[in-house]
């Protein structure tokens, strides 16, 4: 639908799309409904169908949201992953994150694609898609490193990316399920040894 052009506007779509995010996390896709999220965001059913043709378009707006939150959780990490010290420092930085939420929630992406996936391949695409930016930091970094000769060129950027962040989201289905983000640096340990293993 379209955007909504006032400030106000804007502010009650915001607030309605991080209600729904807040509720799926805490409860989950299925047991999240409309009169939920209008209760959390003080808004009016009317005020939600303004903006949102039904409970799918808020739900891919939800992994659009979670997807900016992931994003900007790592930051200022992604802007320059050219170096081993700043890989390093990144995904100590993650096991951090979880340390820090007590190891609750899992992946608010991940934590997505297995209730929405299936039943609407907009959200799939979604989910897909902010994966794919989360590796870009990565793959970008570590092409330029092959290129100043720190990466042997026989390293391929974009299989060592996908590697790592499929290392990463096991590491976090683990921690959530065991409560413990360790589990989370073993993973990124050997995600990092791998990438390492390819050091010119």
């Amino acid at each position: 639908m379209a955007a909504p052009r006032t400030v106000r506007g804007r502010a009650t779509r915001e607030r309605i799309v991080a209600a729904a995010a807040a509720l799926v996390r805490e409860r989950g896709v299925t047991a999240t409904s409309l009169d939920d999220v209008i209760d959390r965001a003080h808004a009016s059913k009317s005020q939600l169908y303004l903006y949102f043709d039904d409970r799918a378009a808020l739900l891919r707006e939800v992994v659009a949201h979670n997807t900016e939150l992931v994003l900007a959780a790592q930051e200022p990490h992604l802007a320059s992953l050219d170096s081993w010290k700043a890989i390093r420092a990144w995904l100590d930085s993650l096991v951090d994150l979880q340390a820090g939420g007590r190891a609750r929630g899992g992946c608010p992406i991940g934590s997505l694609v297995g209730q929405l996936a299936e039943a609407d391949a907009q959200a799939r695409q979604l989910t897909s898609d902010g994966f794919a930016r989360w590796e870009e930091p990565l793959r970008r970094g570590l092409a330029s490193m092959r290129e100043r000769g720190k990466l042997a060129r026989s390293a391929d950027p974009d299989r060592l990316a996908t590697a790592t962040l499929a290392a990463i989201q096991g590491g976090l289905v683990l921690t959530q399920s065991r409560r413990d983000p360790g589990q989370l640096a073993i993973a990124v340990d050997a995600a990092y040894a791998h990438l390492r293993s390819y050091a010119a």
